[in-house]
């Protein structure tokens, strides 16, 4: 059950932040709308929210999902994989510091948060262009010494690891194509993203409720059969940056 996320302001250079994306050059104003709407949504679900103002000179510390790993135990605060990103996370360790003891990923570990995916007591660590197989391995270390289990999954495409697999409660996966026949997975009941809507992959489970991007209905139909609330927002502008529900918040 989680009571409270951290969010950040996107601040009016955000559309100067990391992107692969070629759908544009995002709008502040509908971001800023877009963002409002998503802490709306967490505060509906009943967690208390605290909003951390821009941080100058970084564009994309709104995706503050990147920069620590909350968990019941500890918050592990990471080592961006991304060099533009580093100096992030400083900021985020007095916030943490209040809610949990913290510990930081070294280098030569490199870490993002969105390449870990908790589930239950159990860690899938995505080793990708952002998280190195260091940074896997101090984020493990730390977890197991709270009693968690942890495994490495190659990422191979895509950004992060939740790019392609999330959690929609503690048996079930939402994943695209690519990883739905990986060993890591076998135990979990798996729900597939057609390659035409892998972005509908980033679907945020909260509470026994589901917030999701809008416009996806074949993902939508296959998820509504789960029988949970389901909340659909629109992130047209975050996508623009690489960025999806996961990313906006930490929560605990």
């Amino acid at each position: 059950m989680f009571r409270n996320a951290i969010a950040r302001k996107p601040g009016p250079d955000f559309a100067d932040g990391l992107t692969t994306s070629d759908l544009g050059r995002p709008d502040f104003a509908r971001m800023v709308a877009q963002h409002t709407a998503y802490l709306d949504v967490l505060r509906e679900l009943g967690l208390e929210v605290e909003v951390l103002d821009a941080l100058p000179g970084h564009p994309d510390a709104y995706f503050v999902e990147d920069v620590a790993v909350v968990t019941p135990d500890v918050a592990v605060i990471t080592r961006p994989g991304a060099e533009a990103r580093r100096g992030e996370e400083e900021s985020m360790i007095p916030v943490l510091a209040r809610h949990r003891p913290t510990v930081r990923i070294e280098a030569p570990g490199t870490l993002d948060g969105g390449d870990v995916l908790m589930v239950g007591r159990h860690f899938f660590i995505g080793i990708s262009e952002r998280t190195n197989l260091a940074g896997a391995r101090g984020l493990g270390e730390a977890l197991a010494r709270h009693g968690c289990t942890w495994a490495p999954v190659e990422v191979g495409a895509g950004l992060h690891l939740k790019s392609s697999v999330n959690a929609l409660g503690e048996d079930t996966l939402l994943l695209s194509g690519a990883f739905m026949d990986r060993p890591e997975f076998a135990g979990y009941r798996r729900i597939q993203v057609t390659d035409a809507e892998t972005y509908a992959g980033n679907t945020l489970w909260i509470n026994g409720h589901l917030l999701m991007p809008s416009g996806y209905p074949d993902t939508l139909a296959k998820v509504e059969r789960l029988g949970l609330p389901i909340h659909l927002l629109d992130t047209s502008e975050a996508r623009k940056m690489d960025g999806g529900l996961t990313c906006m918040s930490l929560r605990f």
